[in-house]
């Protein structure tokens, strides 16, 4: 069960017995006014910044959305995606709901993108698949439709069954699908968390498919934010999780750290490499 990404000239794999791919998350304007307000004047520096740091920090796919609060999603998201192809040869993540923003994006973006994202709801479906299938594209699929996010783990499957039998009908493969199963966060509900972990673990069994997750989304309203993303991350990778939509820069020590306690780093030196660098850029600062 292989997802294959590529960028401008960097394939990425994703797959349950690889290393797991992160998905740099901070190209996207919610919660950050000054991102918003240079995306609203067309000024991509922001965009290439952050692709840059990220890559640098980690991010093995640049997730790339302009849905800010009079951002002209059509011409900005092309823009946008455009930007970052210009500065970085990792695969991207198209994020966007609107149908023409995402056609649009694609026709630019290099190689074989993601389309985050395809949901259960009947629009999404009719509209948004077809665009996969056109541009031969991968998708995440969120377990969420016409009803809304389902409150169980079962109903999450089910959604997450009726999209992968929607794409099929396309001609979409499993493989070509990154089911997200929602992180709610704990602030509103504690049982929040262990319902996502279980309904991973019951789509990798009954689906088989790769697994994505805005996993941050889990600790919004708590105190010690970082600590719980990297509690949840390790829980979430052991539940079957191998691609996170995450700020590589604070989650990427404890993916590491998870693979390697999981068995999918070889001798513990992605690990080991990954320290090496965060202790030879602290000296360097003191110096």
């Amino acid at each position: 069960m292989e997802t294959r990404l590529m960028g401008k000239g960097i394939e990425v794999i994703i797959a349950p017995d690889r290393p797991t791919v992160i998905i740099g998350e901070r190209i996207n304007p919610t919660g950050k006014k000054r991102l918003a307000a240079s995306l609203i004047a067309g000024d991509m520096a922001l965009v290439r910044r952050y692709a840059k740091e990220q890559v640098e920090a980690g991010a093995d796919v640049i997730d790339v959305n302009v849905g800010a609060a009079g951002a002209d999603e059509v011409v900005l998201l092309p823009e946008a995606v455009q930007a970052v192809a210009e500065v970085v040869d990792v695969p991207i993540s198209v994020d966007s709901a609107r149908p023409k923003a995402l056609e649009a994006a694609l026709k630019l973006a290099p190689g074989r993108p993601l389309v985050n994202s395809v949901n259960g709801e009947e629009a999404s479906l009719k509209e948004i698949l077809p665009l996969v299938k056109e541009f031969n594209a991968a998708a995440v699929a969120l377990a969420m439709d016409d009803a809304g996010i389902p409150p169980t783990a079962e109903g999450r499957l089910a959604v997450a069954v009726k999209i992968a039998q929607a794409a099929e009908a396309l001609g979409i493969k499993p493989e070509d699908l990154l089911v997200d199963c929602l992180a709610l966060t704990c602030s509103s509900d504690q049982t929040a968390p262990s319902v996502t972990l279980a309904a991973m673990r019951l789509v990798r069994r009954e689906l088989g498919v790769n697994l994505t997750l805005g996993a941050s989304n889990i600790s919004f309203g708590m105190p010690d934010r970082e600590l719980l993303n990297g509690v949840f991350i390790g829980l979430a990778i052991e539940a079957g999780l191998n691609a996170p939509i995450v700020d590589a820069a604070k989650v990427r020590p404890y993916v590491l750290a998870a693979d390697l306690l999981l068995g999918k780093d070889e001798w513990g030196m992605r690990y080991i490499t990954a320290y090496r660098q965060r202790q030879a850029a602290a000296q360097q600062e003191q110096k």
